[in-house]
């Protein structure tokens, strides 16, 4: 798992408490042809000179990947941090096997004459390499999947938070108190204005289509959310008339970028139910964009509500926009305005 606060994405302690005398005790071995039962022989000074050679690699290309990592975070960087990362880390191994060969030669040629200060460096330089490629196919095989796993279960709450809007706009749009304010509103509208009738049943039909439409997207085009706001404002200013006032005003460049699916839907629905809305208090929304980001702000006139707020349409939308980027939902509630501001997604 990967460990709260670890630098290197995951706690590698057990990793170099065992690694580095393993690294220690094969290089000898491999690379310089000590042996146990002739010369060289290998032996408690080489495996230990052995040992600081490797763990001054070993922690020096460890603070380079995590050099590297915060210079390059994202996964889109990764080829470029790669090559970075494998550059300075050749670099660092190189100059710091060189730096401490006088204590390999010492060491390793006093049991075997036939062994020149070339052969030493050419052994040892190799060994370094090698020490090196073992911790970066290492780290790296972790840390690449530490990121599918994350991937994977980011995909899968994604998926949670898309189905749990999906489920919170239907039952805020079929619950018995909708459908009722919305079939009296019908009811009077019928005989005053048949037009208009035929259009309300024909945008409330639009807001239950794209309902379905969306259950699936983890996100959907900007145009497509505003004109289904558009019908869901058109059904809440025929039931509150004079005493709604829904302003949307986004300049069409913007109609390419994309948003998360019903959150206007969310916020609108708060908006309704948390103030007051009358002739003598008229509600005003506004949808505006700004920096990159869709505002939505309103007047503020609470209604005085047993229960308090649980802010769930809030956190959900929070939730899918933290999943699809890095930007967050910023939430600012002054003395007279609520405002909420969500990330414009890039196609």
């Amino acid at each position: 798992m990967r460990k709260p606060g670890c630098r290197i994405g995951f706690n590698d302690g057990l990793l170099m408490a065992t690694g580095i005398p393993l690294l220690s005790f094969i290089i000898p071995i491999v690379f310089m042809g000590c042996r146990f039962s002739r010369p060289p022989y290998l032996s408690w000074d080489k495996f230990f000179v052995t040992m600081g050679i490797t763990t001054t690699i070993w922690l020096g290309n460890r603070y380079i990947m995590i050099h590297s990592r915060t210079k390059y975070p994202q996964f889109s960087q990764v080829r470029r941090r790669l090559w970075y990362q494998s550059a300075l880390m050749l670099l660092f191994t190189l100059a710091a096997n060189i730096s401490l060969g006088q204590l390999a030669d010492n060491v390793f040629r006093k049991d075997n004459g036939a062994l020149t200060l070339t052969d030493i460096i050419i052994h040892s330089n190799s060994a370094a390499i090698f020490c090196t490629i073992m911790i970066i196919a290492i780290y790296e095989s972790i840390y690449f999947m530490n990121e599918l796993r994350k991937s994977v279960e980011e995909k899968e709450l994604l998926k949670q938070e898309s189905l749990k809007a999906q489920l919170n706009a239907l039952k805020t749009q079929v619950n018995p108190h909708f459908l009722f304010n919305n079939l009296n509103t019908l009811v009077s509208v019928i005989p005053e204005n048949p037009d208009q009738a035929i259009k309300f049943v024909q945008q409330l039909s639009k807001v239950y289509r794209h309902i379905l439409e969306v259950q699936d997207e983890q996100s959907i085009p900007l145009k497509d959310e505003l004109d289904v706001m558009r019908a869901y404002a058109f059904l809440l200013q025929t039931r509150f008339g004079d005493n709604l006032d829904i302003t949307i005003d986004v300049p069409e460049e913007k109609l390419r970028k994309k948003i998360v699916p019903l959150s206007l839907q969310i916020l609108m629905e708060n908006a309704i139910k948390h103030n007051i809305v009358s002739s003598d208090k008229p509600l005003k929304v506004s949808v505006s964009a700004l920096n990159g980001r869709l505002v939505v702000s309103n007047n503020l006139q609470k209604k005085n509500q047993v229960n308090e707020s649980t802010g769930i349409g809030l956190d959900n939308i929070r939730n899918r926009c933290r999943l699809l980027g890095n930007e967050q939902v910023e939430v600012t509630e002054s003395g007279s305005n609520f405002t909420v501001s969500i990330p414009l997604i890039d196609n």
